[in-house]
């Protein structure tokens, strides 16, 4: 007969807040620009948003999707790093922020994506769409195909440059969406948007990052700027401490400066009001009993990891509760649900974590039993 279990566990959580931090107001935040969004990366919580889905010219910020299709490309096997990728005479005639590829040089596919992420280099954005998809044009229908699965719906490119064109706009929350799907699936992209300084051609052309936040600002990770005449100065800005990552976007700040500052901002504010704990069951959890199975017994374990974002000071009214199986009749499936990890917070609850079986048990067969049951009778003996 099964029973069940029920534990009920305090989690001791980090982490006291440093007073300058705490004291910060929660309140509305003096930004200059026309609009802005802050998401925590892993929940995809929205924790500040200002005008957020209205429609902008997001500049090089577009950049961000187009980075996002050559990194799946690379997990897919499409792409290789240190693939040579030949340039066209159309993608070294791009203006704005290049390079200055010329046509028929050849450059990696890692050395093209070091220049998009740090100089923004439409040159390179170019070449690395042709080499994808053969022509810019049908490279932008994958930016739109894309832009549509992750529900930006405010979005429509025209080039994977961000140059000026007539109806090429987004918005800051979408803009956070492509954003999160970039950093959260492709950490790797760290390994550019993290360059301060670098060089290509051996040497021979220096690039500095136009996003000053990676110099300046504790704990930046990323991710691009851009500006137009239009579009005035738009980023997304990425930058991680404690574990909590956060993506601050802002669109349409009047200068450069003012930019950087809003940008700072958000990410002050986030880190400043919340945190991202990971949630687990205070002991480990004992294996269920397996009756009739081929194995006596099965370990569970939380199906997904639990992350819980809070707010500064919510962390000691965290507890958990445990529900477990404490045996189970074979067959059992690997994922099996063997019972639950409930996480509370105060008296709400926040969230609800199945715990499966982490293998597959088949059931004992009647020969099998038999055996079992023999092997009992000659070691009684």
């Amino acid at each position: 007969m099964k029973r069940v279990i029920t534990l009920t566990l305090a989690a001791l959580l980090l982490t006291a807040v440093p007073s300058a931090q705490a004291a910060q107001s929660q309140g509305a935040l003096e930004l200059s620009c026309a609009s802005a969004l802050l998401m925590e990366k892993e929940t995809g919580t929205v924790l500040y948003d200002q005008n957020s889905h209205e429609q902008l010219e997001p500049a090089s910020v577009t950049k961000i999707m187009t980075l996002l299709l050559v990194m799946e490309a690379l997990e897919a096997g499409r792409l290789t790093l240190d693939e040579l990728v030949t340039v066209s005479a159309n993608a070294a005639g791009m203006g704005g922020s290049q390079v200055y590829l010329k046509e028929g040089e050849q450059m990696p596919v890692s050395q093209l994506i070091k220049c998009v992420t740090v100089v923004s280099g439409n040159d390179c954005a170019v070449a690395l769409a042709e080499r994808l998809s053969g022509s810019e044009g049908a490279f932008v229908t994958e930016m739109n195909r894309r832009a549509q699965e992750l529900g930006m719906e405010n979005t429509n490119f025209v080039n994977c440059t961000g140059l000026p064109a007539q109806g090429h706009v987004t918005c800051a929350y979408d803009i956070a969406l492509m954003s999160r799907e970039l950093i959260l699936n492709h950490p790797e992209i760290r390994e550019y948007t993290t360059i301060w300084m670098d060089s290509i051609r051996d040497g021979a052309f220096g690039l500095t990052n136009t996003n000053r936040l990676i110099r300046f600002y504790p704990g930046a990770t990323g991710l691009k700027t851009g500006s137009t005449d239009t579009a005035l100065y738009c980023m997304s800005a990425t930058a991680e401490r404690d574990g909590m990552e956060l993506i601050a976007v802002v669109m349409k700040s009047p200068t450069s400066a003012q930019r950087f500052a809003d940008a700072q901002a958000l990410l002050d504010y986030g880190f400043a009001n919340y945190t991202l704990v990971n949630i687990y069951p205070e002991t480990p959890l004992a294996p269920v009993e397996v009756l009739l199975g081929e194995v006596a017994q099965v370990q569970p374990l939380l199906e997904k990891e639990c992350l819980l974002l809070l707010e500064r000071g919510e962390e000691t009214q965290v507890s958990t509760r445990l529900t477990l199986a404490q045996d189970v009749e074979a067959p059992v499936e690997q994922g099996q649900i063997l019972g639950q990890l409930e996480v509370y917070v105060g008296e709400e609850l926040r969230e609800t974590i199945p715990i499966v079986s982490s293998q597959q048990v088949a059931r004992l067969t009647v020969p099998d039993l038999f055996s079992r049951m023999l092997r009992r009778l000659l070691m009684a003996d």
